[in-house]
């Protein structure tokens, strides 16, 4: 169960990691600059595949940018990104004070993620959203393990 704690956490590192990234660039990459990126990337397939849900959904996407929603998804990417890097760097140094503070940014961001299916349904986001929720319940008992390990070693 550890092992798949461990993994589990390195991934949603790697994802905070992939948000600062994508932040970053969002900060110093125009809308029209990421639409033109997107329909080379997708044209091959929409060439293939004019219903192709993905190639579609991206495009979509890139069409609905504009100057201040790309500023807040660059806000968004990099404060998320960086608060879970943080996180995921305490709880596998095994920090306790982090595995609270996992579980409830998890959890916060879970309950945003599930309006936003409610919004606008995204089999993407219920994935991420269900992976979030099992890592919260990982997190949640490696926290009572650990905590019971430190009460009775002594000190």
């Amino acid at each position: 169960m550890e092992r798949t704690f461990r993994v589990s956490i390195a991934l949603k590192g790697l994802d905070g990691v992939l948000e600062l990234a994508g932040g970053v660039l969002l900060l110093f990459v125009s809308p029209s600059q990421i639409s033109s990126l997107l329909r080379l990337l997708t044209q091959h397939e929409l060439s293939e595949d004019p219903h192709d849900l993905i190639a579609n959904s991206l495009m979509h996407l890139a069409g609905t940018m504009n100057g201040s929603s790309s500023l807040f998804g660059a806000l968004y990417l990099l404060l998320h990104g960086a608060v879970k890097i943080v996180l995921v760097w305490a709880v596998l140094r095994d920090r306790l004070w982090a595995y609270p503070w996992m579980i409830a940014f998890l959890l916060v961001f879970s309950g945003y993620q599930a309006y936003r299916i409610v919004v606008r349904f995204s089999l993407g986001l219920v994935l991420l959203t269900a992976f979030d929720i099992f890592i919260v319940l990982l997190t949640w008992h490696e926290y009572r393990s650990r905590r019971a390990q430190s009460a009775n070693t002594p000190r």
